[in-house]
């Protein structure tokens, strides 16, 4: 429930002001002392009801408008000389919703209805030129009502247009900041990273062809090479990318699953289910989870082999990561900054996660994900 100024809920303050009119009108009323006659009790009901009716005016405009309309008619017609506010209120929030035309042709109508309602009641039998400046204080009355709703609409929709264009300039800017720190990546890391790579495959490439035996050091100074050179790829594609530049999902999983592979560690992938039925923001975190898991699983697990499960059920995403390596209750327990952010992308999509290590060994990560396949 939106909140006003003060902190006070909408629906709040719609119903102290319809209990206030309310009240009013009925004060309005009585002041009469009228016979408590059938007549005059549904006139003090119509009051009532006009006055409550405006509890509902955010919700439903345009039936407030008729209901108080109607209410201010019959109570003119049951010998109640009691000004039409309610309806004044109701033309002010139909105005300030939209309904411009609905709201004219409403009023128009009211306008025509309430001096018939009132001389059928023998109200005004004084004579034509009080009947004449009474329309013509109902008219003034219902501009400014109306024109209150307009103003405040109009005021309402420049809001919105500033806070869209404020939106839209600090997305620009973040792009142009994210272009910026991909450039500055690609210039300061690519160029030294690519020759680290290059002069390590040359010297394993020669040490190998000569018969001599390759040092382990000149090989994870290879293989670190190769992983700086697919990170550095990755986030220059996460920081160059936008709209237009398609995201990965789960169709890209395979490659993930084949490069961890091609670093020696025995990697399996299984996919059950209908793929095309998941929501790109879904397969999108999948891929991430996938990426990351595999990540650890060659840096840190010193695992032989890896699994990867996803299951893509009626209503649910499930993917299983389990490895062979030496997953410990200490690494579950101190997660690093990728497994918190798996976790933060898996909960703002209101799934789970888990990771944690594995009763017979090595360590597991699993995710469910809702699929809503409305969006």
């Amino acid at each position: 429930m939106s909140k006003g100024r003060f902190g006070v809920p909408a629906g709040v303050r719609d119903w102290v002001i319809a209990v206030g009119v309310a009240a009013a009108l009925l004060v309005t009323g009585l002041s009469g002392q009228r016979s408590a006659t059938s007549l005059g009790l549904l006139g003090y009901a119509l009051l009532v009801a006009g006055g409550l009716a405006l509890a509902a005016r955010r919700r439903a405009p345009v039936p407030v408008l008729a209901v108080t309309g109607l209410c201010a008619v019959g109570y003119q017609a049951a010998d109640f000389d009691v000004p039409a506010v309610a309806y004044l209120f109701a033309v002010y929030a139909a105005v300030r919703a939209g309904h411009r035309t609905i709201t004219v042709v409403a009023s128009v109508t009211m306008l025509a209805a309430l001096p018939l309602a009132a001389l059928a009641s023998g109200l005004h039998d004084t004579g034509e030129a009080f009947a004449q400046a009474r329309g013509a204080l109902e008219l003034a009355w219902l501009i400014a009502a109306g024109a209150a709703g307009e103003a405040l609409r109009q005021a309402e929709r420049r809001a919105d247009e500033a806070e869209r264009t404020r939106e839209e300039t600090a997305r620009r800017r973040a792009d142009e900041e994210r272009l910026h720190i991909a450039r500055e990546l690609h210039d300061s890391l690519t160029h030294q990273i690519s020759v680290i790579k290059v002069q390590a495959e040359v010297a394993v490439h020669v040490a190998r062809k000569q018969g001599e035996q390759v040092p382990e050091a000149l090989l994870a100074i290879r293989e670190a090479g190769r992983e700086a050179a697919r990170e550095l790829r990755a986030t220059l594609e996460a920081l160059r990318d936008d709209d237009t530049t398609p995201p990965h999902g789960l169709d890209y999983i395979p490659e993930l699953v084949e490069g961890a592979g091609r670093t020696g560690l025995d990697a399996t992938l299984t996919i059950e289910g209908q793929q095309h039925d998941v929501p790109a923001a879904v397969g999108r975190t999948v891929y991430r989870i996938v990426q990351e898991s595999l990540t650890n699983i060659a840096r840190h697990a010193n695992a032989g082999t890896a699994s990867v499960r996803i299951d893509c059920r009626p209503d649910t995403l499930a993917v299983r990561i389990d490895d062979d390596g030496k997953g410990t209750p200490v690494i579950a327990l101190t997660p690093g900054v990728g497994l918190l952010g798996m976790r933060e992308r898996v909960t703002a999509l209101g799934g789970r996660l888990r990771a944690e290590p594995r009763s017979e060994g090595g360590f597991t990560v699993q995710a469910e994900l809702p699929l809503d396949r409305t969006s």
